[in-house]
């Protein structure tokens, strides 16, 4: 069952809807539930929401009975670039999107006491670390492997798909290096092999990927980089990727 509803982001001066899914049976048992947020909510579900047609299918692959769980989806803010800015936890000058005035700090502190404590409040989740994960792609990927540094004690998991994480790359480096890390923490980083147009640029990314990997495993946290072959910067491809990095994170 997919429910839609909208909450205040007061930080963000903006109303935001949310796509949530629960599992079947929710509403006939009195059983709590594991929690995966994930960026770009209207992405995740049906096509006819999805910004370019097609949809991750998460919703069919968990009805498929993968595992009894609730998905909440935050859909971005489509006006001009501010789904750029909120999903940037930096203020960086980037060579591939020009200066970005990051406000995914703000947006994560608003999310992590603010709209996860609601949901805790308003429906029958496991609330503890265990229990809750983060997930996104492109810019969402790259804010999902920020909030699993940055709130390491909300977050056991993330799936971060494609991360746009080079155009802060050395803002999580630090993030990295100041933060001590649960090693009961799991994070899957992939990306797709046909994604920025030169074999310098897939080199350059993957590299990254494996950097973060070498810091992250030395911090005792297990870490799955995956070069996806064939992959593009889609949803299509992030819809393949569903039953690897689901596997990975939640069995």
């Amino acid at each position: 069952m997919i429910k839609k509803f909208e909450v205040d982001v007061h930080p963000m001066n903006r109303k935001m809807k949310i796509h949530m899914y629960l599992p079947k049976g929710y509403k006939d048992s009195e059983e709590r539930y594991p929690v995966f947020y994930m960026y770009d909510g209207h992405n995740l579900f049906y096509d006819e929401d999805a910004t370019y047609g097609t949809c991750w299918g998460i919703k069919d692959f968990l009805d498929e009975g993968f595992l009894d769980m609730i998905v909440v989806g935050m859909e971005c803010d489509h006006y001009g670039n501010n789904r750029l800015k909120e999903y940037c936890p930096y203020s960086v000058n980037s060579y591939f999107a020009g200066w970005i005035e990051g406000c995914g700090d703000v947006y994560m502190d608003y999310v992590v006491h603010e709209l996860k404590p609601y949901i805790d409040a308003n429906y029958r989740t496991l609330p503890e670390r265990e229990y809750t994960g983060i997930g996104g792609s492109s810019m969402g990927g790259l804010m999902s492997l920020y909030s699993v540094l940055k709130y390491n004690d909300i977050f056991s998991k993330a799936a971060c798909l494609s991360p746009s994480a080079l155009i802060c790359q050395n803002e999580l480096r630090n993030e990295f290096k100041s933060k001590a890390l649960d090693p009961n923490t799991r994070i899957y980083m992939d990306m797709g092999s046909e994604e920025l147009g030169s074999r310098e640029f897939m080199m350059n990314a993957m590299d990254m990927l494996l950097h973060f990997n070498h810091e992250l495993t030395e911090k005792g946290v297990s870490c799955y980089p995956r070069l996806f072959v064939g992959g593009n910067h889609n949803e299509a491809s992030w819809r393949k990727s569903l039953p690897v990095f689901m596997n990975y994170l939640w069995k």
